[in-house]
């Protein structure tokens, strides 16, 4: 399998889209990266910061030989780009937010105190960092010791996370 470039055409003779690349789990747990007849497991890797976090993900084999480069996680189809992003939640571990209990601002700071799946967290943000968009439609926020908190679906949260929330999303 050649590295390949699956994204939008933004060059001649650039790729047109991901319709060629496939990825699926298997039994095994792992990501399989398929293109026509060729198949390999492989990791995902960031390229780029997390300021574009569906996009220049590269896809590699246990020899750390990539596979592909995917510049547009949209231009997969819905079941690899699934694939995709749970691959990249498991690539770095995140946090599931299931309640926001407090925010609270001081100095150049934001404390946070949330509920997650992992149970009962608090964390500092800088003021001037926001929760970002992620392609699948949550936030994701970032704390200052690089831990990452996801918040899969904010419209669903409690009254009381969503008032908390609320200047964060539109």
């Amino acid at each position: 399998m050649e590295t390949t470039l699956v994204g939008r055409q933004g060059r001649t003779g650039a790729p047109t889209g991901g319709g060629d690349l496939r990825l699926e789990r298997r039994a095994d747990g792992r990501v399989w990266a398929i293109r026509g007849t060729a198949q390999r497991a492989v990791w995902v890797r960031r390229c780029f910061p997390w300021s574009e976090p569906g996009r220049f993900l590269s896809l590699r084999d246990d020899d750390e030989e990539e596979c592909a480069l995917i510049a547009d996680a949209s231009e997969l189809d819905a079941l690899s780009r699934r694939v995709l992003e749970e691959a990249l939640v498991a690539a770095g571990f995140v946090f599931e937010v299931t309640r926001v209990l407090a925010i609270d601002e001081e100095v150049e700071i934001r404390h946070w105190r949330v509920e997650t799946r992992q149970g009962n967290r608090s964390f500092q943000t800088r003021l001037d960092d926001w929760p970002r968009l992620v392609p699948h439609g949550g936030l994701l926020v970032r704390d200052v010791a690089g831990d990452l908190y996801h918040l899969a679906e904010p419209q669903a949260l409690d009254k009381t996370s969503r008032a908390l929330l609320w200047a964060f999303v539109d």
